[in-house]
């Protein structure tokens, strides 16, 4: 197929226009105009149906034609179905599939080259049946194909040329809209089709999101008295059988650390609009966090010493997320502190901010390692030798919501072996 020819050779340009033809010249400025206008349009329009819709107008109006329509091709039974159509019910002609083989549009898709048919009823590729339905009688058409790159798309229509008869400058006007609708139409297809990804997996994450913090929750009943039980029977138990128990307690806790980590999974990306602030007193927060701990330092036979104000300390928290940073710190003294050591959760009033404090007498933090272990996933240990099992999530937790409630994080200690002081601070309410 021959290359249609530009259009300022098809329209002419000003200089080409002959002397004394104003109205030819103020009709080029005005095609020239509504095809600059036009084009900002489609470019800066994703919304599909708005989109249709403007290029259906636009195209009837530039050729002068009583209607225009667009139609795109079904890839499941290969017909053209109309996209958009001017004065007509989309949803109507939405439903008369039109065949690739036996239509006039069909023919501008198949053979990839513009059309113009200024005696329709005469042509037998007519396909009578829209006419039929829709109660309209199409004289003449001017059909241009719609290609993205070297395919071809779709199809856009003129039918019923007002004044006179479709001709090659209405079939170039028509080419360039139908041009630039394909690129427009493929944009606002492809970014529907991200915004429905995007869509789907935020429903997904909610799901996932979902899923861990029931099993989660599931999970920590049965194990606190799988880990309640083993203790006792621990202490009761003869030397053989005792073994047997310590299997059961190091399974069991090996346990809860999974489940500790499929919580801090939720909680990773942590900020201040995820969170439900109300106020509250802080001593429930520390019972909270203590009683999800106490299974597990009783099992390994450590001590924990709790020290708290007689009088009520209240603040404006989201008193779950927070019980859930102390447990993180305690969770990881219990961790790094040996059996039989001493662990202790202390909040205390200093200014107009609430301290809690987890302090350990286990292995303690290298120097370097103090900033770095607020960070995710960082392992204080080697990867293939670590003794400690975790996924390194906690303490980044903690950090972050200590950061959403407007106060701060830190560790402290003296090195490698003399264990280790962590703090949070919260803002007391005025």
């Amino acid at each position: 197929m021959d290359n249609p020819k530009p259009l300022a050779y098809t329209l002419g340009m000003p200089d080409q226009v002959p002397a004394g033809s104003d109205e030819d010249l103020r009709q080029l400025v005005l095609h020239y105009s509504r095809l600059v206008e036009i084009s900002v349009t489609l470019n800066s329009t994703l919304d599909l149906d708005r989109l249709l819709q403007f290029i259906v107008d636009s195209a009837a109006d530039l050729v002068d034609s009583e209607g225009a329509s667009i139609l795109l091709v079904e890839m499941k039974t290969k017909d053209l179905v109309f996209a958009a159509a001017t004065g007509t019910d989309r949803t109507t002609l939405a439903e008369i599939p039109v065949p690739l083989d036996s239509s006039l549009a069909g023919t501008v898709f198949r053979e990839e080259r513009p059309l113009i048919i200024n005696e329709v009823a005469s042509d037998p590729r007519h396909f009578r049946e829209v006419g039929e339905r829709i109660n309209f009688k199409t004289r003449s058409l001017l059909g241009v194909p719609m290609r993205i790159q070297d395919k071809v798309t779709g199809v856009l229509e003129a039918v019923n040329k007002r004044d006179g008869m479709f001709d090659e400058n209405d079939q170039q006007i028509l080419s360039i809209i139908a041009s630039q609708a394909a690129v427009a139409i493929n944009n606002a297809r492809l970014v529907d089709a991200l915004q429905r990804a995007y869509d789907e997996l935020g429903k997904l994450d909610r799901l996932k999101s979902e899923f861990i913090s029931i099993a989660s929750h599931e999970l920590r009943t049965p194990l606190a008295l799988i880990l309640g039980y083993a203790t006792i029977l621990k202490e009761d138990a003869g030397e053989t059988a005792s073994e047997h128990v310590s299997a059961v307690l190091n399974s069991a806790m090996r346990m809860r650390s999974l489940i500790e980590d499929m919580t801090n999974l939720n909680l990773l990306r942590i900020g201040s609009a995820e969170m439900n602030f109300e106020m509250q007193p802080l001593q429930s927060v520390m019972r909270a966090a203590e009683e999800e701990v106490r299974e597990t330092i009783q099992a390994k036979g450590q001590r924990l010493n709790v020290e708290m104000l007689e009088d009520t300390i209240q603040a404006r928290v989201d008193g779950p997320k927070l019980s859930m940073a102390l447990t993180n710190l305690l969770n990881n003294a219990l961790r790094f502190t040996p059996a039989e050591g001493n662990i202790s959760l202390r909040l205390t009033r200093r200014g107009e901010e609430a301290w809690f404090q987890v302090e350990d007498d286990g292995i303690g933090i290298q120097q370097e390692a103090i900033e770095r272990i607020f960070q995710a996933f960082y392992q204080v240990e080697d990867h293939r030798t670590r003794r400690h099992e975790g996924m390194g999530l906690g303490l980044a937790i903690v950090r972050g919501v200590a950061d959403a409630h407007g106060g701060r994080a830190w560790a402290e200690s003296q090195g490698p072996g003399q264990g280790a002081l962590f703090t949070i601070t919260i803002p007391l309410a005025n």
